[in-house]
């Protein structure tokens, strides 16, 4: 069960963005944070708010969040997250009007840099989107003053150069005062520097300047060094927005002794638009290539889009194969590739970061909840494996149970197992419960290291003092002395509480109730599951099952054709024959036995 105020507490002080979802896992709020623990924490207070953010923290049943590197990265990621999910409570926009990108003319003679709210297939090289219209004016305006490329929309040779030269705002090409070559040179400068790569471009000034110092140019000296340091301050590299892939999947991934998390992050027509999280249990002695290399096949094998490439840090052993798979899949090309450097590599790092905080609140989450149990329950070691039983029948048939495991604060649904009382013969809860606790009692001390695995550090049962008292009986068989507590339900059939063999209600915080309840309900689940299975089994059991060559496919026929078994008894040899799948031999069979219904 999602907490928020325990959530708000985890909260990283850094940016980031914020995604406020309902109790039906719809996004119904995304906004930026420069501190996201600030920002996220304000929401909860009790300050006066508009009625719209009143209404929208009402439904918040949880949040998740995204670690940026800075404000600019998370002002990106907000945009394009609202524009791919439009959350109820976000102002929405009808159209890309919202994200305009800086244009780059480069097929023209002389190319211009302009500011465009539709990208075109017409060749130019376009950067964006950016987080508003001022972002974007500012470093158009920042390119024309320090880069002196041409202002007019129309360019074309006249016989006098206009002001913008006069100001020093322009070089006028129209006049053939600079070289085509010299032009070009600057537009490669401002695509450098669009693209956030300015470390040639300082390189450059800075040769420049010597040149111009060393000939005692000082003036020119002067403007390339305030040239050098307005471009230095301009240079904020987002990542997020100007990422040059198109059309991209990036995984990171982090782990610890117990869990592995994988984030991926989805770019499309660059821009991320979105993010999962996935985790992997058992996972300390994997390596990454192998984790890395089984969640990129589960995923992606049998998706029907996916996109032209997939980042990741490692370089997948079986890269070759999986790569033609997914080829063939989808019927174009898919790479997978593990860049070195470059912002390609800091975005999957920035993938693998999300996936460290993301991995560091579930394990919090998860040793909170075992040292709770710890303290409240006064146990000598850590509770890292708890079983819980329950027991499921209807008058006394059909008698079964199921077991469930809490391992390190979650259920393990791979050690969930199911019993078939074979020693009760009668309606006795109590009875059933030593049967079963005893035969899985005895799996773990003939076989350690067999299915059941090592014994459990506390044994939940559903039920009262009664059970309890049963599963003692069961340790006191093989001498055991592992702590029992029963979990004990109120009138709405929701966990109340623990009792243990004193009968003494356990006093639990919210949050573990919630850990426990959601444990009494997987255990409950099991056993009536497995309880409908095999009454289900008992019900369409007939006497049919008996006759040789009529198995479960004609046996089907057979009732679906007739309707019952005393029907079947009341047929004719020929109009059993005339039944769908039914030869006269088998026929005879039947028509030669005394058919019970």
């Amino acid at each position: 069960m999602f907490n928020i105020e325990e959530e708000i507490k985890k909260l990283p002080e850094k940016p980031g963005v914020y995604i406020m979802k309902d109790k039906d896992d719809h996004i119904i709020y995304v906004g930026k944070a420069v501190v996201l623990k600030n920002r996220v924490r304000q929401y909860f207070r009790k300050t006066r708010k508009t009625k719209r953010i009143e209404n929208m923290v009402s439904l918040i049943d949880h949040f998740e969040y995204i670690v940026t590197d800075n404000e600019a990265e998370a002002l990106i990621l907000e945009c394009n997250l609202i524009k791919e999910n439009r959350p109820k409570f976000n102002v929405l926009l009808k159209d890309d009007k919202t994200y305009p990108y800086i244009k780059v003319d480069v097929k023209s003679e002389y190319p211009n840099v302009t500011i465009t709210r539709k990208i075109l297939n017409d060749g130019a090289k376009y950067f964006g989107p950016y987080a508003n219209s001022g972002s974007a004016k500012e470093m158009v305006n920042f390119i024309k003053e320090k880069f002196k490329i041409r202002q007019c929309k129309n360019f074309k040779f006249v016989g006098r150069a206009c002001l913008n030269y006069h100001i020093h705002r322009c070089s006028a090409p129209c006049m053939g005062y600079i070289s085509k070559e010299e032009y070009n040179n600057m537009i490669r400068q401002i695509l450098l520097l669009l693209e956030g790569k300015i470390d040639p471009i300082v390189k450059e000034l800075e040769e420049g300047m010597k040149k111009a110092s060393e000939a005692q140019d000082y003036e020119e000296a002067a403007y390339l060094r305030d040239k050098k340091l307005a471009i230095e301050r301009i240079n904020q590299k987002q990542k997020v927005s100007n990422i040059t892939e198109n059309d991209i999947d990036v995984i990171g991934l982090a782990k610890n002794d117990i869990t592995a998390c994988i984030e991926i992050f989805f770019v499309r027509k660059s821009k991320m638009i979105g993010r999962e999280h996935y985790f992997f249990r058992e996972s300390s002695d994997i390596s990454n290539e192998e984790i890395l290399a089984s969640f990129v096949k589960q995923y992606y094998m049998g998706k029907e889009e996916i996109p032209h490439k997939i980042m990741l840090k490692e370089r997948l052993e079986e890269k070759e194969v999986i790569e033609e798979l997914l080829s063939k899949q989808v019927g174009r090309k898919v790479e997978l590739k593990s860049p070195r450097k470059g912002e390609k590599l800091r975005f999957v790092e920035m993938a693998e970061k999300n996936a460290k905080v993301t991995l560091e609140n579930k394990e919090k989450d998860r040793y909170d909840v075992l040292m709770e149990l710890k303290k409240v329950l006064n146990l000598e070691k850590m509770p890292r494996k708890i079983e819980t039983y329950d027991i499921s029948n209807i008058s006394g048939t059909d008698m079964v149970a199921g077991m469930c495991v809490l391992q390190d604060g979650v259920v393990n649904h791979k050690l969930s197992r199911r019993f078939k009382i074979k020693t009760v013969f009668t309606q006795d809860d109590p009875k059933c419960m030593e049967e079963v606790i005893t035969r899985r009692l005895k799996h773990s001390i003939e076989n350690e290291n067999g299915g059941f695995g090592s014994l459990p550090d506390a044994i939940f049962v559903d039920g009262g003092i009664t059970q309890e008292r049963a599963a003692k009986n069961a340790l006191q068989v093989y001498g055991l002395n592992i702590p029992i507590y029963g979990m004990v339900k109120n009138d709405k059939h929701r966990t109340r509480a623990l009792i243990n063999e004193k009968r003494e209600e356990i006093p639990l915080s919210e949050e573990l109730m919630n850990v426990i309840t959601n444990f009494q309900d997987e255990v409950h689940k099991t056993a009536i599951e497995y309880h409908r299975k095999v009454r289900g089994k008992r019900m369409t059991k007939s006497s049919l099952d008996e006759i040789r060559g009529i198995g479960e496919k004609k046996k089907q026929e057979l009732l679906k054709h007739f309707g019952s078994v005393e029907k079947i008894r009341e047929a004719t040899l020929e109009e059993l024959v005339r039944s769908k799948g039914n030869y006269r031999r088998n026929c005879e069979e039947v028509k030669g036995r005394k058919l019970v219904g």
